[in-house]
């Protein structure tokens, strides 16, 4: 069997559909037929961003309703229901707060499912269907990151299928506990703080004490951090460049190949390390491709920069 790994598709049908055709699947009429042997799975974020919003949510779920397909949670459903959802000890405020930033972030979509319409709450209850990862006998699938302890604190505010229910969402949402933390690292990553005394401007100017991490590395606590942090070297020029990593918490639990997304990678695709895929290669953007990552069951191991597939749409 072959797994067919879809990056981030943030609402550009077009292009999943591009790379769907190219990788030999066909419409039925009903929905996309893959090859046979064949069998695709989503890696989280069709929502946001673009302008074909409900056309990406109906090709995704016709072939996850067909059983030809799979999906995980991203960051961007998880946001949706939170921001769809309002705060049970506060019923003046819902769990994403509708502020200007959050707004922005999920208008392309309530353009298209305006908010509170039928429409609006059939999507919310189907991205209730979509699982926070899946494991098999072969490869891990997670959105952002593959973190087992978080997992484990997920786990009893979780469906038998690792599904969120109302009340997982509602416990997740809380700043500064165990199942907020949790949610946060396997849907967005690794973030530690920066050694004391060190900051980091970002684009906005905005002074930053924390970072986000290459969690795939090896021996993050030996390298420096111009190395581990995921952040562009503008917002690192402050950090000089022998300052060590420092006291970060985690280790990849598993010895399967891990697939993600999340990440707005560009150029050529390859592994991020002999046991991590990330399939996001910037699809959201005019410049970034629709990609994937054709997965051997047989032969999960060792990963390939030749088993990626690119939908070139210009």
């Amino acid at each position: 069997m072959i797994i067919d790994v879809i990056g981030d598709i943030h609402g550009y049908a077009d292009k999943l559909v591009g790379l769907l055709k190219q990788l030999g699947y066909v419409h039925n009429g009903q929905h996309f037929v893959p090859p046979s042997g064949h069998r695709a799975l989503f890696i989280g974020d069709l929502i946001d961003r673009g302008s074909q919003q409900v056309a990406t949510l109906e090709t995704v779920f016709a072939m996850l309703d067909a059983d030809v397909a799979d999906a995980v949670m991203g960051n961007h459903e998880y946001n949706a229901l939170a921001f769809a959802t309002l705060d049970p000890s506060d019923h003046t405020q819902y769990l994403r707060s509708h502020n200007e930033i959050h707004i922005r972030q999920h208008e392309a979509f309530l353009a298209e499912v305006p908010f509170g319409s039928e429409s609006h709450q059939y999507w919310l209850q189907r991205l209730y269907e979509i699982p926070l990862w899946i494991e098999t006998d072969y490869a891990c699938f997670v959105h952002a990151c593959w973190d087992v302890d978080s997992m484990a604190v997920l786990k009893p505010l979780l469906t038998d299928d690792n599904c969120l229910t109302l009340q997982g969402l509602i416990a997740t949402s809380k700043e500064d506990t165990a199942p907020f933390d949790a949610l946060e690292r396997v849907l967005k990553g690794v973030e530690v703080p920066l050694p004391e005394g060190i900051v980091m401007i970002d684009k906005e100017g905005t002074k930053r004490t924390r970072v986000r991490v290459r969690w795939w590395l090896d021996e993050l606590n030996k390298r420096t951090i111009h190395e581990v942090a995921r952040a562009p070297a503008s917002a690192l020029a402050q950090i000089p460049s022998d300052v060590l990593a420092e006291n970060i918490d985690f280790a990849l639990k598993t010895d399967k190949p891990v697939f993600v997304g999340h990440y707005w990678l560009t150029g050529e695709p390859e592994p991020l390390s002999p046991q991590v895929v990330c399939t996001d290669y910037s699809a959201a953007v005019d410049s970034g491709y629709m990609t994937c990552y054709q997965l051997d069951t047989e032969q999960p191991l060792p990963l390939k920069a030749s088993n990626f597939v690119q939908h070139l749409h210009d």
